[in-house]
């Protein structure tokens, strides 16, 4: 485990002298399956896996959790272990954000939808701490899970703009049995609460199937915002976007092609847990 970045610099240092290749999994802890199939991603994807613990103050507004973002650094470092991680970073807030810190990533087109529009400033805070990771692993490989798909095609879209040289890989969502996406902010949720989380997947699931069956996609959109809201959920949005640019889907029935190329977004609020979740539309 390293705290500092000096700690960091000379197990990274070990490595690239023997010509390992390292690969960064970045988190912000509170641990779950999702987490440790990224981990076992990354090992076949370098010689070396590094997972960041930070939970980043600049992507939370101060309104929303930060406070009270679960945080259990024992049992996290306790399913790394066992996960087959070489090694653990926690740095500290001055360590990420030091005395005088000004600079600040702001992102283009591809975070101004969906999470972008809900959580303003959402995307500036986590490329600006992404972009520290990176420079502070220098990783030549980092990845990152598909249930924040937005997140990935923004980290994807600003390795290539600034050249960082990190080759930015996705992992699909993993899910309980009942389909609920994992996520940390699951511990939120109160017994009944998590019983009608699943109705979240399944919604998804009933509008792609809704569009794939050439219903409009306005009408499919509106009818799953009426199965959200009956559940009990709050919808932030239900949206389809095309998956390499998040550019709209006409409100109509779908060509072939346009059903390949699309996926279907949600963010909605059960008591107090924000989720949100993400399915492509092709079978």
């Amino acid at each position: 485990m390293s705290r500092s970045r000096e700690e960091l610099t000379k197990a990274l240092s070990r490595w690239r002298s023997g010509g390992e290749r390292i690969v960064l999994v970045p988190t912000m802890g509170a641990l779950h399956e999702g987490h440790l199939t990224l981990v076992h991603a990354a090992r076949r994807h370098g010689d070396r896996v590094v997972a960041s613990i930070f939970v980043n103050p600049t992507q939370f507004a101060p309104n929303e959790d930060f406070d009270a973002y679960p945080r259990d650094e024992e049992a996290d470092l306790g399913a790394l272990r066992r996960a087959g991680c070489d090694l653990a970073y926690l740095p500290a807030p001055a360590e990420m954000y030091p005395s005088g810190d000004e600079t600040r990533v702001v992102p283009g087109a591809l975070a101004e939808p969906l999470e972008g529009a809900s959580r303003p400033g959402f995307f500036t805070g986590v490329c600006t701490v992404v972009a520290k990771l990176f420079g502070q692993v220098r990783p030549d490989t980092a990845v990152f899970g598909e249930k924040d798909y937005q997140q990935l095609l923004v980290v994807q879209r600003m390795a290539a703009d600034l050249a960082l040289g990190v080759k930015v890989v996705g992992v699909p969502t993993v899910r309980e049995p009942d389909g609920l996406a994992l996520s940390s902010r699951n511990r939120y949720l109160s017994p009944p609460e998590r019983r009608i989380a699943a109705r979240l997947p399944e919604t998804l699931g009933k509008v792609a199937g809704r569009v794939r069956g050439s219903v409009a996609t306005d009408t499919a959109l509106a009818q799953g915002l009426q199965d959200l809201r009956t559940a009990g959920f709050e919808p932030d949005y239900l949206e389809l976007r095309r998956r390499d640019d998040l550019s709209p889907l006409p409100p109509r029935a779908l060509r072939r092609d346009e059903l390949q190329a699309a996926r279907l977004f949600v963010a909605a609020k059960l008591g107090r847990t924000r989720l949100i979740d993400n399915v492509p539309l092709a079978e």
